[in-house]
């Protein structure tokens, strides 16, 4: 699947169908996200592959909506070291999330609110917070199909030169 066609099906999947992530595939998702760009190259983000199901689970109440990484074969939390951004973590993210669905795999991104909660499930250094989670997996056989939402109109969405 070209990147086009893999920006514009992409769709959030809840559902997985627990096949396990191949290394491979592990590795181009992860270097998806290590190759995005970020403000002044100071690269802010950490990816934490969260593979200790203990570390996990401590990690759920963080968020609401995050349950959906105990079904997940792969999730991986993006920690932000202080002075990045949310622009920073979002570019990170949409790669990994574009790179695994070209492949397949399908992605659900997971927001976590409570970082006190986070640092003590992931023994995150003083000067870190998760900005976000992203769950991985083969979407499930039997969900059904996500169709698109509704999308603002073109003339509504794009302008050029001024409104």
């Amino acid at each position: 699947m070209d990147s086009y066609e893999a920006i514009i099906t992409k769709r959030d999947r809840r559902e997985y169908d627990g096949r396990a992530i191949g290394a491979d595939s592990l590795h181009r998702i992860l270097q998806a996200g290590r190759m995005a760009g970020s403000s002044s190259n100071r690269q802010p983000c950490r990816l934490i592959v969260l593979s200790d199901r203990q570390a996990l689970e401590a990690l759920v109440p963080a968020g609401p909506g995050t349950r959906a990484m105990l079904s997940a074969p792969l999730s991986i939390a993006i920690a932000l070291q202080e002075g990045g951004t949310g622009f920073d973590v979002g570019r990170v993210a949409q790669n990994m999330m574009v790179a695994a669905w070209s492949e397949g795999i399908a992605s659900c991104p997971q927001g976590i609110r409570d970082q006190d909660i986070t640092r003590k499930a992931l023994k995150l250094p003083a000067d870190f917070s998760v900005g976000m989670c992203v769950a991985f997996g083969y979407p499930a056989a039997g969900a059904a199909q996500r169709e698109s939402r509704k999308r603002l109109p073109w003339d509504e969405m794009v302008h050029h030169g001024t409104w």
